[in-house]
């Protein structure tokens, strides 16, 4: 589409419509930024689009008379449902957004790779593994830069490895060649309407592929092997549990390629830093992509056996006086926090609660009773998971240690009284179950925040190995 002259609408001035607006402007759109926060709240954002000569329609009647514009360009997150949004579609304004922009825009090969928890992880991982193999690639989408700001010099020949979340999907109306769903599990509730819609989201990441391009699936999970039936190209799989026919999966403790009746071995699982088997999920997930792509097994064993991970996934912040700080700050819900227990074999003191997203925290309860010895809880959700855990512990085996559970008014205190209870040996997990946006702005934030609490809380006591 030509933008020249053209009357757009950024509704939400997050990082993608910022990136969205610079492109506009520079094309010869007349853009109106709008949300509902003032110039002041905006800050820096507001001060980039007056420079841009962008006019603003803010505060509470940000989504005022939209039919007047030609598009609308809707930042990751705002419900469509809206009823000044349902208003703007009947009278046929175009709803876009970053992605379908850089989808237009993109020459490169695109990969898309979506799912419940898991995408930051085999996204950064799939990057190296095509970097190794002396692809040019690109890393974006829901993390790092918005590539649409660079989309236009991205060659032919060239791969860009999308991370991409239900919001970005769900107005998406093209499919990337190669698609990729690690998992499915609730998520997201408070603004998609239901579960389904939810799964439809996340369904446009191969829903508008050609025969010929390829969708790999989660074998182990019951809603990606049923989605696998709709994909209209060709199907890979990856499994811990399964030998699958073609992708990649786990035979006798080691990581392996399935291509038809070949079977080649990439490392032994003992080789993969990462921990948890849900880790070991990403590392198959990424591989049978590199495969597609056409990695060499000598480039995907030098990644997978010396990846670290990513900020704020099980990621150790320090350990001190025998007692091991992780910062897992991205489980953003129960299902991320369930993994990061079931990584520990040792006592574990839990830190989580936040922003409440109307997920349900039976599943999680019932893994806290099993595998934690302390619960420290604060935000939103703090009384909605004590009422699982409480819940999930009075179905336990008889003898079994129940977790006990406090309630904490901030991180720091959460810190202060997780570290007041836990002995040498333990480990004091942020692992919250929840998003940020009731105490901070962003999971980032969080995790940099229990970063900086541990380190002082911590500095005068002997630092020991995990």
């Amino acid at each position: 589409m030509r933008w020249e002259g053209k009357h757009v609408a950024l509704i939400g001035l997050g990082i993608s419509n910022m990136a969205v607006a610079r492109y506009l402007v520079a094309n010869g759109a007349i853009v109106t930024a709008c949300d509902q926060k003032s110039a002041a709240e905006l800050g820096a954002r507001y001060v980039e689009l007056t420079k841009l000569h962008v006019e603003f329609q803010l505060g509470p009647g940000y989504l005022a008379n939209l039919e007047r514009f030609d598009a609308l360009f809707l930042t990751p997150g705002v419900p469509k449902h809206l009823p000044e949004l349902r208003q703007a579609q009947a009278a046929g304004v175009l709803f876009s957004s970053e992605m379908n922009l850089f989808f237009d825009i993109c020459r490169a090969h695109i990969i898309g790779i979506t799912g419940s928890s898991g995408k930051t992880t085999t996204t950064t991982l799939l990057g190296e593994l095509l970097s190794a193999a002396d692809y040019s690639t690109h890393v974006g989408g829901n993390i790092g830069r918005p590539l649409v700001e660079v989309a236009g010099e991205l060659e032919q020949h060239s791969w860009a490895v999308m991370e991409l979340s239900s919001f970005q999907l769900e107005l998406l109306q093209r499919s990337p060649e190669i698609a990729l769903i690690t998992n499915i599990t609730p998520n997201h509730l408070d603004i998609h309407l239901s579960m389904d819609d939810y799964i439809q989201a996340k369904s446009h990441v191969f829903t508008y592929q050609h025969p010929d391009d390829w969708a790999v699936f989660n074998y182990d999970n019951e809603t990606t092997r049923r989605l696998a039936a709709k994909a209209p190209g060709r199907v890979a799989w990856f499994s811990r549990k399964q030998v699958v026919d073609r992708g990649a999966c786990v035979i006798d403790q080691r990581i392996m390629i399935a291509n038809g009746g070949t079977l080649s071995q990439v490392c032994h699982t003992d080789e993969i830093k990462l921990m948890g088997q849900h880790n070991v999920e990403n590392v198959l997930a990424a591989i049978a992509v590199a495969d597609l792509v056409g990695c060499s097994i000598g480039a995907m064993r030098d990644v997978v056996t010396s990846f670290t991970g990513v900020e704020h996934r099980l990621e150790l912040v320090r350990t001190a006086d025998g007692i091991a700080y992780y910062n897992d700050s991205k489980a953003t819900t129960p299902a991320g926090t369930i993994a990061a227990l079931n990584a520990f074999n040792r006592p574990v003191v839990l830190i989580a609660g936040g922003y409440d997203k109307n997920l349900p925290f039976d599943e999680l309860a019932s893994t806290v009773v099993q595998k934690a010895k302390h619960v420290v809880l604060l935000g939103a959700t703090s009384d909605k998971i004590a009422s699982a855990v409480v819940a999930a512990s009075a179905t336990t085996v008889a003898g079994t240690l129940i977790p006990q559970i406090e309630f904490a008014a901030s991180l720091e205190e959460a810190v202060i009284l997780a570290k007041a209870v836990a002995v040498p040996g333990d480990v004091i997990l942020l692992s919250p179950a929840c998003a940020s946006y009731d105490m901070y702005s962003n999971f980032e934030e969080r995790g940099r925040h229990f970063r900086e609490i541990v380190g002082r809380l911590t500095e005068a006591e002997t630092p020991t190995r995990s």
